[in-house]
């Protein structure tokens, strides 16, 4: 049956199954589970029977296991199913869960052309089994679907036409008014650094410095701090920039959290324990976090300071559970304090959070500049971060490893949702209940209220989104009922908020002009993968947003309009570049450009254009080289002779690594959070993660280009990368603007990469080092096999022992 492309969104209702009788289950595993179960001595006896919704070669859907109904199994649940997929059925399978896994009973088939139209399905459908036969007793399952296609949406690539615009449907937190938010371009912004970049209303751009921001905030409270980290490192100082002194800037990190405690201040730390890391990615160095030191140093003091490893949520299988605490990770970044009143003279509290990329540990200080070799004596001599060599040190000089991340401080009643979501692990994780009880201090801190009047120009609208389970947050509905009306997904075991991915796929069908990324990662939507050598079934980094995006170019090629996306990639994830873990995520990372090439160069020859498909969707990296100056930092040793580390520090130069998590549209609307597009930090079930998505009702992109604050941040950003700002640049959409920012990045990567340099690379962002053929295939760029000083494959390499759940 020929496959149709859905992409819009999919209601779905699992009702029951009517007759299962003892011989629909296939006699031989009966046998099995039988006796695993007599052998285990647990479950004996029970059938836990769910069903699975898989369009195409895609799970999208899952209910709740019901015991001891063996014969009439029913469900009752709703799922709302964003999707991108071609299929020629929704495939309903239903199966009996075991301690060693699932047994498959059969599978009902709803052809995709019956549900198109907006037309309502409400069935029963005969339940088949392996070789498409009636399962033995006939029995049928209930469905209900109705599919509602992109171009029936009101807001399908019409931006957010009003201020009235109620943010991202179907989430826990719901959008929040009256709010203030200031945007973060690295940990620091040295002074005059921006350029002159003109806002609407006559205003000008002006840059915030997060962890000056960060450093006030942890000082000035009185009542609480709470902070949670992929990483905390105490032995780090907030305050570095010897233009900028603040009184008490030098102490570290560790001693300020002390100080604040021992005056009476409620510390709350939760960080990630990764005592349980798999060895495999510790021995890649991946994972440096400091979790023990960082107890120890609170261990006996007012700081209270909990090691939370990623717990699974109750009632997975043996082998999924040992799966989600040994390879997830807490990975939120946020740090909430009270705070003195905006207008001051008060003795009135208020909760400001901080939401973003950046942790508070070692490695992640850096400016725009981002400096190699040259703040090696003074910023960097205490914190010379290099994961990428084999024993890289201060001693041995540098490269350092640049460090490029987007931050964000949120005001008003969003600060409130960020401190509940920092209770609600607490409460799940944090052990004793120490956390302040804000009701009996609301005449010191005021309630959520609005810090902006509605007229206020300035004024922000903002949602908190997450991925987060059961596991890691305390207090989610039990039932499947529940859990769909606070916002969240039920699984087979788990309830779950996965409002990242929504925030974005909503976002990006929004979009009208252009979208903008900046990411750590960039890989999913596998099951449109067009592979021969693996079996995309068993990737499973599901996540709609590589797939959406090329869709939405797909769109506006059909339609004749401009439509460009620019997505900002370190280049290679930190770690050895030749390692297994890091050569499989580039792997991923290039099925995941190709298959979104494909789609682009599909669309245009079907208009009959002739065009390079990189002037609709381009990917950069980021890197600096410094010519060598009087009076630099000497190092007393060498490195390793033939190594990556001496050529690059020959070459004088580095990669500048991406850390950010953040996605601009139109200049209207803007994401940030700590979440990778990966399927780890989109899933929900996996990494926990936060984000926020925000924007200025009074600087829509309705009727001309938006010029507030997100505009402004987007152009100081181009600026930190190409080291010069353009007119093209005001309009990112045009032909003009990709193009000279493709002939920049060109250039520079030119600069970057040859035999020779004369002076400091001008600009860092650099093209990807790859070449789009002309059907879309992604292969070296000529001359460019490895990395620049390395021997690290640029396009990857397949891996035969990590499991796809690790990398992807």
């Amino acid at each position: 049956m020929a496959q149709i492309l859905l992409h819009g969104t999919l209601h779905i209702t699992i009702y029951e199954v009517d007759k299962l009788s003892s011989g629909s289950r296939p006699k031989f595993f009966q046998k099995v589970v039988e006796n695993i179960q007599e052998s285990v001595g647990f479950g004996k006896g029970t059938s836990k029977l769910y069903a699975t919704i898989d369009l195409g070669k895609a799970r999208v859907g899952r209910t709740r296991m019901i015991e001891n109904e063996p014969s009439n199994p029913r469900w009752y649940e709703s799922f709302h199913v964003y999707c991108a997929h071609m299929a020629s059925n929704v495939t309903f399978t239903v199966k009996d869960d075991n301690p060693i896994g699932a047994t498959l009973i059969g599978r009902a088939y709803v052809p995709v052309e019956d549900v198109l139209e907006s037309r309502e399905v409400d069935r029963w459908v005969e339940i088949l089994d392996e070789n498409k036969n009636p399962v033995h007793g006939g029995p049928k399952i209930h469905v209900k679907l109705q599919y509602f296609d992109v171009s029936v949406d009101r807001n399908w690539a019409y931006g957010i036409r009003s201020s009235k615009f109620p943010g991202v449907p179907y989430t826990f937190f719901s959008q929040r008014q009256g709010c203030k938010v200031s945007l973060y371009q690295d940990a620091h912004v040295p002074d005059k650094f921006i350029p002159k970049i003109s806002l609407s209303g006559g205003k000008y751009y002006e840059p915030h410095r997060c962890w000056e921001d960060v450093f006030d905030a942890i000082t000035n409270a009185q009542h609480l701090i709470y902070i949670t980290g992929w990483s905390v490192y105490t032995e780090i100082s907030l305050v570095r920039d010897s233009r900028r002194p603040k009184p008490g800037g030098d102490i570290t990190l560790g001693e300020l959290l002390k100080k604040k405690a021992s005056e009476g201040v409620r510390v709350l730390m939760l960080v990630w324990d990764d005592r349980t890391s798999v060895k495999l990615l510790k021995r890649d160095g991946l994972m440096a976090t400091h979790d023990e030191e960082t107890e120890h140093f609170f261990h006996d003091t007012d700081v209270h300071c909990v090691l939370c490893p990623r717990n699974p949520d109750d009632g997975g299988s043996i082998i999924q559970d040992l799966q989600i605490s040994t390879m997830f990770t807490h990975h939120q970044k946020i740090v909430v304090v009270d705070a003195e009143m905006p207008s001051g003279g008060s003795q009135r509290r208020r909760i400001v959070s901080f939401v973003g990329g950046i942790d508070l540990c070692d490695g992640r200080y850096d400016t725009a500049f981002h400096s190699l070799f040259r703040t090696l004596d003074t910023a960097h001599h205490d914190d010379f971060h290099q994961p990428n060599f084999t024993g890289a040190s201060i001693t041995k000089g540098g490269p350092r490893e640049p460090w490029h991340d987007i931050h964000s401080r949120l005001e008003g009643p969003i600060a409130w949702d960020v401190l509940f979501n920092f209770e609600q692990r607490w409460r799940k994780q944090g052990g004793k209940d120490l956390l302040v009880q804000l009701r009996e201090l609301e005449n010191v801190i005021i309630p959520p209220s609005p810090v902006t009047y509605p007229d206020d120009q300035e004024t922000w609208n903002v949602q908190l989104f997450r991925s987060i389970d059961g596991g890691a947050a305390f207090g989610f509905p039990e039932t499947p009922e529940d859990a769909a009306r606070a916002g969240l997904v039920s699984g087979k075991d788990n309830i779950v908020d996965r409002s990242i991915q929504d925030a974005y796929i909503n976002a990006i069908r929004r979009a009208k002009n252009f979208i903008y990324i900046e990411n750590q990662y960039f890989l999913g939507s596998s099951f449109a993968w067009n592979s021969t050598d693996i079996k995309v079934e068993d990737v499973g980094a599901l996540h709609l947003i590589p797939k959406e995006l090329s869709m939405k170019i797909v769109s506006k090629i059909e339609a004749g309009e401009r439509f460009t996306v620019y997505i900002v990639v370190p280049m290679w994830p930190e770690g050895l570049p030749e390692s297994a873990s890091v050569q499989a995520i580039l792997d991923w990372q290039r099925r995941t450009m190709e298959m979104m090439y494909k789609d682009i160069v599909q669309a245009l020859q079907a208009k009959g254009i002739d065009e390079d498909p990189r002037n609709y969707l381009t990917f950069f990296c980021v890197g600096n080289r410094e010519v060598k100056k009087s009076g630099e930092y000497e190092p007393s040793e060498q490195p390793e002779p033939d190594s990556d580390y001496i050529r690059a520090q020959q070459a004088r130069r580095f990669m500048i690594y991406v850390h950010a998590k953040m996605m601009i549209v139109d200049d209207e609307y803007i994401i940030i959070g700590s979440a990778n597009i990966n399927q780890r930090s989109m899933d929900g079930a996996r990494d926990s993660e936060i984000a926020m998505g925000a924007y200025q009702p009074y600087h829509l992109a309705s009727h001309q280009a938006a010029r507030g604050q997100i505009h402004g941040f987007r152009m100081a950003l181009w600026y930190e990368h190409l080291g010069m700002l353009d007119e093209t640049f005001l309009h990112p959409e045009t032909e003009a603007c990709i193009t000279k920012v493709n002939q920049i990045a060109d250039k520079y990567w030119d600069l970057y990469s040859s035999e020779t340099l004369e002076h400091d690379l001008p600009g860092h962002l650099l093209r990807y080092p790859v070449e789009i053929t002309s059907e879309g295939d992604i292969t070296n760029l000529p001359g460019f096999e490895f990395f620049p000083d390395t021997k690290a494959r640029i396009l990857g390499a397949k891996s035969d022992y990590l499991p796809p759940i690790l990398t992807t």
